[in-house]
C-alpha cells in the first residue's frame, strides 16, 4: 500500500539534501586540460572559472590564436567533467530517497544547480 506520509518524508529529506548539495557545489573542483596539460582551466560545481593556467612556453604574440583555443578547449573539457561531477553527487546525495518511479529522472537537477 501506498504510505503518502512516508513519501512526504522522504521529499523533505531529498529536498535538504538538494538544498545542502547546493550549497557545496562551490567546493567541487576539476581541472580541464588542453595542449597535452600547458592549459589548464579549474572550474567549481557552480560552473564558475575558477583558474587559467598557461605554461610559460605558450605566451609568445604570434602563438595568440592557437593559446586562445586552448583555453576555450580547456574550459570545455572543465566544464564537461563538472556536469558529470555534479550528476554523480546528486544521484549520490538522492539515491534510497524516492521510489524508483518508471520515467522520473533527477539527472536534469544537476543542470539547474
Amino acid at each position: 500500500m501506498f504510505d503518502m506520509l512516508n513519501m512526504m518524508g522522504k521529499i523533505k529529506e531529498a529536498q535538504a539534501r538538494l538544498k545542502q548539495m547546493k550549497e557545496n557545489l562551490g567546493n567541487l573542483t576539476v581541472t580541464g586540460e588542453a595542449g597535452g596539460g600547458m592549459v589548464r582551466a579549474v572550474v567549481n560545481g557552480n560552473r564558475q572559472v575558477l583558474k587559467i593556467e598557461i605554461e610559460d612556453s605558450l605566451i609568445k604574440p604570434s602563438d595568440k590564436d592557437m593559446l586562445q583555443d586552448l583555453i576555450v578547449a580547456a574550459i570545455n573539457k572543465a566544464m564537461q567533467e563538472i556536469d558529470t561531477v555534479v550528476k554523480e553527487e546528486l544521484k549520490k546525495n538522492t539515491e534510497g530517497l524516492l521510489p524508483n518511479i518508471p520515467g522520473l529522472d533527477l539527472s536534469s537537477l544537476g543542470n539547474m544547480m
